[in-house]
């Protein structure tokens, strides 16, 4: 079952950002913010590396640091369009290799002969 916590926390899909994609999000939030992401997943995920990172944050804003422009709600790099198949065209591609199992033109395949 869902939270509701979770609905109303200041980044969305908080739950499923990977810490690097966190750390730069985090950056836009106020003390406020980061003291309610800390107390979520305190309660929660309980992440030690998470949880430094929120800490660290919320130690800079407390001595005067200011949130950085940015919406937290943009779109993440980590869902961004993602580019499927490989990015080989048939104008860059590799020809084709694999020899026949009977041998090339210069080196001819042997019979296997009798085996009684």
């Amino acid at each position: 079952m869902a939270d509701p916590a979770r609905n109303t926390l200041p980044l969305p899909d908080y739950d499923h950002l990977p810490i690097g994609g966190l750390e730069s999000r985090v950056r836009s939030l106020s003390s406020g913010e980061v003291e309610e992401l800390l107390a979520y997943e305190r309660s929660h995920g309980d992440r030690l590396p998470v949880t430094s990172l929120l800490a660290a944050r919320l130690g800079q804003l407390e001595a005067g640091a200011e949130p950085t422009s940015g919406h937290p709600g943009a779109l993440r790099p980590e869902s961004g369009a993602h580019r499927s198949g490989s990015p080989a065209s048939p104008a860059t591609a590799a020809q084709p290799f694999s020899p026949p199992p009977h041998g090339t033109p210069d080196q001819r395949g042997r019979p296997k002969g009798d085996r009684a």
